[in-house]
């Protein structure tokens, strides 16, 4: 009972207050995901007549059913993998190399190149230069063209950069003393060390590229090079199941083929971010160290 009264009493207003909040949000956040998930399990008759809630009404496959018979989906989601992955990839690479000049104090000019950086932040040429640069390059209609122009986030770039900093200068001496080269110092100490950064930007990384719809809208014209998120926003705006082949206007419901293909995009980022999530705690203390 002592204990029991020790424990109540810690509850103040605030964390009463903090509580209700938390979990509304929660709620607010969950509820999609698991309507969605509903919809897309459920049979025509209940999604027309909006019976469904939070749970599947007469359960049946027929949207995935429907997704998987028809070359558009798997296509775009393979098409999708390849663009995140390689793209993350490309990221992470050039974004290790970009930060680790700028963190060294010596180096000529980091002054006039930070501020060089730090100003695309706020000033963009806009997308008709990005768009003449990318056709001058002939990379319309390729991979290329979505990964290359994005190879480096600014954001990323700063917060690698302040990981390198808070790193032991003593590291790289020892290294410097036993003859090691600039490149054998970043890819064999540096890099191995930032783990935790890498992973924390690295899914950044992962959610641009595989959230992204704009880039491939304005780069791509060939519909077989589509990634899945463009032919989600045509499913949902545009409504492109009509007359596609896609689905059966009186066997299935739209609804259900669409939020099934929304469910399907979300899969890879369920499963994921709660193995990357422990990294973010690692990447809070920047050049932490062990030894």
């Amino acid at each position: 009972m002592v204990k029991t009264k020790s424990l109540e009493s810690r509850w103040t207003l605030f964390d009463i207050i903090l509580t209700v909040v938390l979990t509304l949000v929660a709620i607010v956040t969950v509820y999609p995901v698991v309507y969605i998930v509903a919809i897309s399990f459920s049979d025509t008759v209940y999604i027309v007549q909006n019976k469904v809630f939070l749970w599947p009404k007469g359960f049946n496959l027929d949207a995935y059913k429907n997704i998987l018979e028809s070359p558009r989906i798997p296509r775009a989601y393979m098409n999708t993998i390849i663009y995140t992955v390689v793209g993350t990839g490309i990221n992470l690479l050039m974004t290790s190399v970009a930060a680790y000049p700028l963190s060294r104090p010596g180096f000529f000019g980091r002054k006039y190149f930070m501020i060089a950086i730090v100003l695309t932040m706020f000033l963009s040429g806009g997308i008709i230069p990005s768009y003449l640069i990318v056709q001058q390059l002939h990379l319309i209609d390729s991979m290329w063209a979505l990964v290359l122009p994005n190879a480096i986030w600014t954001i990323e770039l700063l917060i690698l950069k302040s990981f390198y900093e808070a790193m032991s200068s003593s590291l790289r001496e020892s290294a410097v003393i036993d003859g090691a080269s600039e490149y054998r110092i970043l890819f064999s100490i540096i890099i191995p060390l930032s783990k935790p950064a890498l992973a924390s930007i690295g899914l950044f990384y992962f959610m641009g590229h595989w959230n992204s719809f704009f880039i491939p809208m304005i780069y791509l014209n060939d519909a077989k090079l589509y990634p899945l998120q463009v032919v989600l926003r045509d499913m949902l705006f545009f409504d492109t199941t009509k007359g596609t082949g896609l689905v059966d206007q009186v066997a299935l419901a739209p609804q259900a083929l669409k939020n099934a293909t929304i469910f399907i995009s979300m899969i890879p980022v369920l499963l994921i971010y709660p193995f990357a999530q422990k990294y973010f705690a690692k990447g809070i203390m920047l050049g932490s160290e062990k030894g």
